[in-house]
């Protein structure tokens, strides 16, 4: 669903990939884990094309991301992506932030559209909330609306950018298990996160990163019992003692 191959990126004299190289296949879910500053978010963002790249290749189900000649519109609109702070209008209802893309890229009906968003709310546990605006939820509530809104799109595959990462600690439980589900029915994600008890239970492969290079890409057993690198054992045993 995903190749990434020998991509790297600079900010002028900043590295901040080098020649990275991953496949995600489909129904895979994928978590990339390292420290702060290691190319986790860059990475991901690259898979959709909200970051350049000056190198290496990236397909997302077989069309090119970087070809000057590929519509990122039409791509985007088929990879969902959860960022770290929900980034929902904040102007619009509940319902109208997942009605809004439907009909204006997908150009769905109105109709159409409300009972797609109302049934995925529902699935979330919100659709309650359809008439509120953003500003009256609490952050794990607006970040299961931007899951919502992401699949109301039907994407092949999902992104997450460190989707728990801006919630208090009671909240984000209810955005796992949203992701936990999603999982469990066979969604193709790519997840930036912290949360190892949610690599643990769902990863079937755990990337670690670390100053723009991918140390190590292995299955999640292998890396939670085995790291390999020096560097990930550092990471692990100081994330997993607290």
């Amino acid at each position: 669903m995903i190749q990434i191959e020998n991509v790297s990126k600079h900010y002028g004299a900043f590295q901040v990939l080098t020649d990275c190289s991953t496949t995600v296949q489909k129904g895979e879910v994928v978590v990339v884990c390292g420290p702060s500053g290691s190319g986790k978010s860059t990475l991901i963002k690259t898979v959709n094309g909200l970051e350049p790249f000056q190198s290496g290749r990236i397909l997302v189900d077989g069309t090119s991301v970087g070809d000057p000649k590929t519509n990122l519109s039409k791509l985007r609109s088929r990879v969902g992506m959860v960022f770290q702070h929900f980034e929902l209008f904040p102007h619009l209802s509940i319902i109208d932030n997942l009605v809004l893309a439907q009909q204006h890229v997908l150009g769905r009906g109105k109709e159409e559209s409300v009972a797609k968003g109302m049934a995925l709310l529902d699935r979330v546990g919100l659709k309650i909330q359809a008439p509120k605006m953003p500003g009256q939820l609490s952050g794990g509530q607006q970040q299961r609306v931007a899951i919502a809104r992401a699949l109301c799109m039907d994407p092949i595959v999902m992104l997450f950018d460190e989707p728990t990462s801006a919630l208090d600690p009671e909240m984000v439980g209810e955005v796992l298990d949203v992701m936990v589900e999603l999982a469990q029915e066979g969604m193709t994600m790519m997840c930036v996160t912290h949360e190892m008890g949610f690599a643990r239970k769902v990863a079937s492969r755990v990337i670690f990163m670390d100053a723009g290079k991918i140390v190590e890409d292995r299955p999640k057993n292998d890396f939670f019992d085995h790291p390999e690198s020096p560097r990930a054992q550092q990471f692990l045993a100081r994330i997993l003692n607290h």
